[in-house]
């Protein structure tokens, strides 16, 4: 500042300048995604601090040691809360800084000169580009476009260069162009139309270096919204959340138009209540987060028709899945899971359903009411047997129970007459049932290291003639029955770890085949050698047989006469 004052155009200069050295303005998208954030952490909060509340102390520890802990719990809740708020605080303070700013410039363009009447030229080259908010709509394109624009004295970003900050990780968005009430908006169609137009400087071009980075619950929150608006059909946000982030925002329930959700691979620990609201969602993947417990709501994606659960922290499966009745593939893989409810026979149109890993003691005997299902995966559990009803799942074309206690397999099993593959190895199998001899589907069959427990082979197991391959390995099996010659189509046979005496090793050395037609030999020569051989007779058989027969006929003709 000099002794004479500052001029109009050094003020209006002055003014661009500090104006210009504000971050870039948050979109509407972005204040309304950290108002609805800071209501959702503060109902968080109040939820963790009840349940702080409601713990109860084990009988001899020391009541003021308890309160300590109580206490901690609650500083770190409120310190947390303060840490996911700051960013969403921060971004609504410079939107009011924003709305400060914007007041104050509708105030300076009031004071410009409106004519050149005093030969300011210099002046009002300057002051034309002192754009009120409340007057861009009447702006023209020129002065949008000017080199010396007021927003960001830059050159300007074609309509169609402009994105939402997020919008990158938006796949198959509408062409919409949402602007923050600086300027003005653009949709598909109109980039290029007639009329006024007003470049909004505070939405970027969108960048390719986004890929990479984690987003924060405000991002979160701030995508969310942009999605609602652009009525997107796919979110997928796989390991794309920061660790920070174990919940997702209640916002979550306005994007009804959304037919994928893929959350998986990050760290969330539960579900909001308003993801019942996306009434269109086809596909939902959860897999490998932290989710200890689903909330009822999720009986109310009525179009579900894929759902993966698999690698969380889940116990129970709440009564509303019943509700489901679109589902094809449910994954509930590596949970805890002690019990499926009863209410699973209600999933009619269940074609895959995966429960290995998890600590179930049984299944449920209204599993034989999915009708529809065509996969049942239930490795590594604790099963003890399977129950008589997978008999009415005549759909049924693959059942794998490996690492089990099953000890005898259901006598229905006849009934599965499109059973391709059946695994039940690694279990306290001792018999396999002859039932399963008329699953005369079967084309892979494992019933390896069922160790002592196995001793036999089901005697009609040559009805099996589509079987290809058979692993029997690791049991005490010490003959294969005759009807094993009648296994044509067998090309993989594991016999490795049985006391096998029939056939011998050398055969079982050169393949299926050949243990195939070995016992078709053995078993063609000993029903040879078992026809009986005639023996000569005697002469005195002769002639005792000549005379009883004289008599006989002696006596017949005597009768008849």
């Amino acid at each position: 500042m000099g002794s004479s004052g500052m001029s109009i155009d050094e003020i209006v200069q002055e003014i661009m300048r500090i104006h210009g050295s504000l971050p870039t303005r948050p979109s509407i998208d972005e204040v309304e995604a950290a108002r609805d954030l800071i209501g959702n952490l503060e109902k968080e909060d109040q939820l963790k601090l009840d349940a702080i509340s409601r713990q109860n102390k084990r009988k001899g520890v020391p009541e003021e040691l308890f309160k300590i802990l109580q206490e901690m719990q609650r500083n770190m809740v409120h310190f947390q809360s303060k840490e996911q708020k700051r960013e969403a605080l921060k971004l609504l303070d410079l939107e009011n800084v924003y709305c400060v700013f914007d007041e104050l410039v509708q105030r300076a363009s009031k004071c410009l000169p409106s004519n050149n009447s005093n030969g300011l030229s210099s002046t009002n080259s300057s002051s034309s580009n002192l754009i009120s908010p409340a007057t861009t709509t009447t702006a023209t394109a020129t002065t949008a476009t000017s080199s010396s624009s007021f927003y960001n004295g830059k050159s300007p970003v074609k309509p169609s260069e402009l994105y939402s900050r997020d919008d990158s990780y938006l796949n198959k968005a509408k062409a919409t162009f949402l602007v923050d009430g600086i300027g003005a908006g653009l949709r598909s169609g109109d980039a290029y139309s007639s009329g006024p137009k007003i470049v909004d400087s505070t939405l970027k071009p969108a960048t390719s270096g986004q890929d990479g980075e984690k987003l924060s619950l405000i991002k979160l929150a701030s995508m969310i919204e942009v999605s609602s608006k652009k009525g997107s059909r796919e979110l997928i946000l796989r390991s794309k959340l920061s660790d920070q982030v174990e919940w997702i925002p209640d916002s979550i329930g306005k994007l009804s138009s959304l037919i994928t959700l893929d959350l998986s691979e990050n760290r969330i620990t539960v579900l909001p209540t308003t993801i019942g609201g996306l009434s269109s969602l086809q596909k939902l993947d959860l897999h490998s987060n932290k989710i200890v417990e689903l909330p009822d709501s999720i009986g109310d994606l009525l179009n579900l028709v894929y759902l993966d659960l698999s690698g969380n922290n889940l116990k129970l499966l709440p009564a509303s899945f019943a509700r489901l009745a679109r589902l094809e593939e449910l994954d509930m893989s590596s949970n805890s899971l002690s019990v499926l409810p009863e209410t699973i026979g209600s999933l009619v149109s269940l074609k895959k359903l995966i429960v290995e890993t998890n600590n179930l003691d049984e299944l449920p005997h209204t599993i034989g009411q999915c009708t529809s299902l065509k996969e049942l995966r239930a490795d590594y559990n604790r099963l003890k047997a399977l129950p008589e009803a997978v008999g009415r799942i005549e759909s049924l074309e693959v059942l794998s129970a490996r690492y089990n206690n099953i000890r005898q397999l259901p006598t229905t099993m006849s009934a599965l007459t499109s059973l391709k593959e059946l695994n039940v190895s690694f279990n306290e199998i001792e018999a396999v049932p002859e039932s399963l001899c008329f699953a005369t589907s079967l084309v892979k069959l494992n019933i390896s290291n069922n160790f002592a427990d196995l001793r036999s082979l089901p005697r009609s197991i040559g009805n099996l003639e589509l079987l290809e391959e058979l692993d029997m390995s690791n049991n005490q099996i010490r003959v294969l029955p005759d009807s094993f010659r009648m296994l044509s189509s067998l090309r993989v046979l594991k016999t490795d770890g049985n006391p096998l005496e029939v056939p011998p090793g050398n055969i079982l050395e050169k393949g299926a085949q050949a243990v195939v037609k070995y016992m078709g030999d053995l078993v063609a020569n000993r029903d040879v050698k078992a026809q009986p051989v005639k023996k000569k007779k005697s002469w005195a058989q002769i002639c005792c047989f000549s005379t009883s027969n004289k008599r006989q006929r002696n006596g017949m003709d005597y009768v008849n006469a």
